[in-house]
């Protein structure tokens, strides 16, 4: 199949495919004589499975990574593991930083009128020099959020 087949069935814009051949994560494809990339069934299960790692936030080089370890036959499952547990603590201290800009702006926009007057804090403490005021607020759900 064409890039253009190929990109429609694993969900990856031609685009992202030639990046991906460039780079590496994926082989070189056959071509034509014209000069067509020609993909086969196997490069498109290659592709879907890079467009999930993605969907997944992994990164290029991680992705990489597991597709190499899902390509060979003979690997631990405890080297995929660790991939998969180094990116959830990323993730969980990816959402910690968003929950703390969250509670920072909430607490800047309570402190706003948000009227026809000029003053405005979150202005202000956007131009400010100083670091954003810190404040820990408590969840049940949650535990400590961080800033508010």
């Amino acid at each position: 199949m064409n890039i253009g087949q190929a990109a429609s069935a694993s969900g990856v814009s031609a685009k992202m495919i030639r990046y991906y051949e460039s780079i590496g994560l994926i082989p070189k494809t056959v071509r034509t004589e014209s000069g067509y990339r020609v993909y086969s069934h196997h490069d498109v299960h290659t592709l879907r499975f890079i467009r999930r790692a993605r969907d997944l936030g992994f990164s290029v080089e991680q992705i990489a990574d597991l597709v190499s370890l899902w390509r060979d036959r003979e690997r631990a499952s405890k080297d995929v593991k660790a991939i998969a547990l180094d990116h959830v603590h990323v993730l969980e201290r990816k959402i910690r930083e968003l929950q703390e800009m969250a509670l920072t702006l909430k607490h800047l926009a309570d402190h706003c009128h948000g009227d026809s007057r000029p003053h405005c804090p979150i202005l202000e403490e956007l131009a400010s020099e100083d670091p954003l005021p810190v404040h820990v607020k408590t969840d049940a759900k949650f535990g400590a959020l961080g800033k508010a």
